[in-house]
């Protein structure tokens, strides 16, 4: 086996002394490519409403 640098007792400690800093809230990626195309295959045709609505139909409506 070979030498290890250093002591193994200090493992981590700049880690340990680092603080802890919360994650940040990121707005989620549009996708792009093949994926869109699926998303508006899904919207269009798949998950399809019986009653005719425009894509605008929820804009008057509050928000909850």
């Amino acid at each position: 086996m070979g030498k290890v640098h250093g002591s193994l007792a200090r493992a981590g400690k700049v880690k340990g002394q680092t603080p802890k800093a919360e994650k940040k809230e990121r707005l989620k990626k549009k996708v792009c490519g093949r994926a869109y195309k699926k998303l508006l295959y899904n919207r269009r045709y798949v998950n399809v409403d019986k009653t005719k609505r425009s894509p605008n139909a929820n804009a008057g409506q509050p928000v909850a």
